[in-house]
């Protein structure tokens, strides 16, 4: 097996807290993939470990259903790059014209209508890029207060993510769903490789439904009963607390660390360093990457 890494990521288009961008070639190094199997993603939050897989046969499921509407939406070509031009275009011209009433004139009309253009524009000019759903699962994220959010340059950066993903996607098999991360995991067979980014028990996110410690205590069952290798992302601790099911559940399993940096958080003050976990069902090892599924890290610096 040839280890076969470039010097870039792939960055998704859509963005939400705690996206792994900065740690990919670290769970990357440490998956051990098979030329047999999928790819399998309970939680796909933005996405970026799995287009980054190199994989050819990838399962995305997520409990949102705006994120796997917007990507099968892609996966069908009912968007298209020239469609996010256009339609950021528009958009961005009224933002800059009637500002922050523009925005949640947005929010209004995605909560009613559940557009997946209208996603990606509000995970673009949201706050701090930010991705949140109240109890009755409408979004209410505020403005990110940038009436010039969506510069000739900057919706150039979008166009230019949707288009890489969309190429991946055409070739390669691709497939997105939602539904309960149990029956997800539930599928993958020893050939499978799982990655779980759930959100963070005992951090106070809510992505698209509160996580609780019941939850953690269901994915360390699922993780602990499949047969496929899995890698779980979680958080180890900070400067202020640690997380406690580290020691209750996931120290069955072998963990690895690296200090990550978050930037949710309404003042700087408030953004700090967090120390990453990733939990291994299985003993750390060189990774396997073979001529269909190479480890594809490409950086998108525009």
């Amino acid at each position: 097996m040839k280890n076969r890494i470039k010097a870039h990521i792939i960055v998704p288009p859509i963005k939400c807290q705690g996206i792994k961008t900065k740690i990919v070639p670290l769970i990357l190094s440490n998956a051990v993939i098979s030329i047999n199997g999928r790819w399998i993603e309970p939680f796909m939050g933005s996405g970026v470990v799995g287009f980054n897989s190199g994989c050819e046969r990838i399962l995305f499921n997520d409990l949102n259903p705006h994120i796997i509407a917007f990507y099968n939406a892609l996966n069908t070509s009912a968007i298209s790059s020239a469609i996010v031009r256009e339609y950021l275009e528009q958009e961005g011209n009224k933002l800059r014209e009637r500002g922050e009433a523009h925005f949640y004139d947005i929010r209004d009309r995605f909560n009613n209508l559940k557009q997946p253009l209208d996603f990606l524009f509000l995970s673009r000019a949201g706050f701090n890029g930010m991705i949140r759903f109240n109890s009755k699962g409408l979004h209410n994220v505020p403005f990110c207060r940038k009436n010039n959010r969506f510069t000739k340059s900057y919706i150039t950066k979008i166009v230019n993510q949707v288009e890489r993903v969309h190429k991946l996607m055409r070739n390669s098999q691709w497939s997105f769903q939602c539904r309960d991360f149990t029956e997800t995991i539930a599928e993958a067979t020893e050939n499978d490789f799982v990655y779980c980014d759930p959100p963070y028990f005992g951090r106070h996110v809510d992505y698209y439904n509160t996580w609780k410690e019941e939850d953690d205590i269901k994915l360390f069952n699922s993780i602990n009963a499949t047969p496929a290798k899995a890698i779980l992302s979680t958080w180890h601790n900070n400067k202020y607390r640690k997380n406690p099911n580290i020691e209750k559940l996931w120290s069955k399993f072998h963990l690895i660390t690296q200090e990550h940096f978050y930037h949710v958080g309404a003042k700087e003050i408030n953004r700090n360093p967090m120390t990453e976990a990733l939990v291994l069902n299985y003993k750390p090892q060189v990774p396997g990457i073979d001529r269909k599924c190479k480890m594809q890290l490409e950086l998108d610096l525009a």
